[in-house]
Protein backbone atom coordinates (compact mmCIF):
# COMPACT_ATOMS: atom_id res chain seq x y z
CA UNK A 1 0.00 0.00 0.00
CA UNK A 2 1.22 3.50 -0.83
CA UNK A 3 -0.05 5.01 2.44
CA UNK A 4 1.95 7.88 3.95
CA UNK A 5 4.83 7.71 1.52
CA UNK A 6 6.57 10.66 -0.04
CA UNK A 7 5.56 11.66 -3.57
CA UNK A 8 8.99 10.59 -4.85
CA UNK A 9 8.64 7.17 -3.24
CA UNK A 10 5.14 6.74 -4.68
CA UNK A 11 6.45 7.56 -8.17
CA UNK A 12 9.30 5.06 -7.81
CA UNK A 13 6.87 2.38 -6.66
CA UNK A 14 4.52 3.03 -9.60
CA UNK A 15 7.48 2.88 -12.00
CA UNK A 16 8.65 -0.42 -10.53
CA UNK A 17 5.14 -1.85 -10.70
CA UNK A 18 4.82 -0.86 -14.35
CA UNK A 19 8.11 -2.63 -15.07
CA UNK A 20 6.95 -5.78 -13.26
CA UNK A 21 3.65 -5.75 -15.16
CA UNK A 22 5.44 -5.18 -18.49
CA UNK A 23 7.64 -8.19 -17.78
CA UNK A 24 4.63 -10.26 -16.71
CA UNK A 25 3.04 -9.39 -20.06
CA UNK A 26 6.30 -10.50 -21.76
CA UNK A 27 6.87 -7.11 -23.41
CA UNK A 28 10.16 -5.37 -24.07
CA UNK A 29 10.63 -1.70 -23.23
CA UNK A 30 10.71 -1.01 -26.97
CA UNK A 31 7.36 -2.76 -27.50
CA UNK A 32 5.79 -0.86 -24.59
CA UNK A 33 7.16 2.41 -25.96
CA UNK A 34 5.52 1.71 -29.32
CA UNK A 35 2.21 0.68 -27.70
CA UNK A 36 2.18 3.76 -25.46
CA UNK A 37 3.31 6.16 -28.21
CA UNK A 38 6.31 7.11 -26.13
CA UNK A 39 10.05 7.17 -26.62
CA UNK A 40 12.21 4.34 -25.30
CA UNK A 41 14.03 6.77 -23.01
CA UNK A 42 10.70 7.92 -21.53
CA UNK A 43 9.78 4.33 -20.69
CA UNK A 44 13.21 3.75 -19.14
CA UNK A 45 12.94 6.90 -16.99
CA UNK A 46 9.41 5.98 -15.92
CA UNK A 47 10.32 2.43 -14.93
CA UNK A 48 13.55 3.31 -13.16
CA UNK A 49 12.38 6.30 -11.15
CA UNK A 50 8.74 6.98 -11.88
CA UNK A 51 9.68 10.10 -13.80
CA UNK A 52 7.28 11.27 -16.48
CA UNK A 53 4.17 13.28 -17.07
CA UNK A 54 0.72 12.13 -16.03
CA UNK A 55 -0.25 11.54 -19.66
CA UNK A 56 2.71 9.16 -20.01
CA UNK A 57 1.55 7.22 -16.95
CA UNK A 58 -1.95 7.05 -18.42
CA UNK A 59 -0.67 5.82 -21.80
CA UNK A 60 1.46 3.16 -20.11
CA UNK A 61 -1.53 2.06 -18.00
CA UNK A 62 -3.67 1.75 -21.13
CA UNK A 63 -0.95 -0.15 -23.01
CA UNK A 64 -0.52 -2.56 -20.10
CA UNK A 65 -4.30 -2.87 -19.62
CA UNK A 66 -3.93 -1.66 -16.04
CA UNK A 67 -6.51 1.12 -15.86
CA UNK A 68 -8.81 -0.48 -13.27
CA UNK A 69 -7.06 1.23 -10.36
CA UNK A 70 -7.16 4.70 -11.89
CA UNK A 71 -10.90 5.36 -11.57
CA UNK A 72 -10.98 5.65 -7.77
CA UNK A 73 -7.82 7.79 -7.68
CA UNK A 74 -9.57 11.14 -7.14
CA UNK A 75 -13.15 9.95 -6.71
CA UNK A 76 -15.40 11.83 -4.31
CA UNK A 77 -16.31 9.90 -1.18
CA UNK A 78 -19.77 8.34 -1.30
CA UNK A 79 -22.33 9.35 1.27
CA UNK A 80 -24.69 7.05 3.08
CA UNK A 81 -28.42 7.81 2.86
CA UNK A 82 -28.33 9.07 6.46
CA UNK A 83 -25.46 11.45 5.65
CA UNK A 84 -27.27 12.78 2.57
CA UNK A 85 -30.47 13.34 4.56
CA UNK A 86 -28.56 15.11 7.33
CA UNK A 87 -26.83 17.35 4.81
CA UNK A 88 -30.17 18.21 3.19
CA UNK A 89 -31.62 19.22 6.56
CA UNK A 90 -28.82 21.58 7.50
CA UNK A 91 -29.67 25.24 7.05
CA UNK A 92 -27.61 27.07 4.49
CA UNK A 93 -25.59 29.89 6.00
CA UNK A 94 -26.73 33.24 4.72
CA UNK A 95 -24.83 36.47 4.63
CA UNK A 96 -25.91 39.42 6.69
CA UNK A 97 -27.49 42.34 4.89
CA UNK A 98 -25.18 45.06 3.84
CA UNK A 99 -25.23 48.05 6.14
CA UNK A 100 -25.73 51.42 4.55
CA UNK A 101 -22.53 53.37 4.26
CA UNK A 102 -22.24 56.62 6.23
CA UNK A 103 -22.07 58.69 3.06
CA UNK A 104 -25.14 57.02 1.58
CA UNK A 105 -27.20 57.78 4.70
CA UNK A 106 -26.23 61.46 4.57
CA UNK A 107 -27.16 61.73 0.88
CA UNK A 108 -30.57 60.21 1.55
CA UNK A 109 -31.44 62.87 4.18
Amino acid sequence: MLFLESPKSICRTIGARSRALRLARNLSQQELARMASASLSSIRRFESGGQGALDLAARIAVALQATDGIEPLFALPQQTIAQAEAAAQTVQRQRARKRPQDGAAELAS
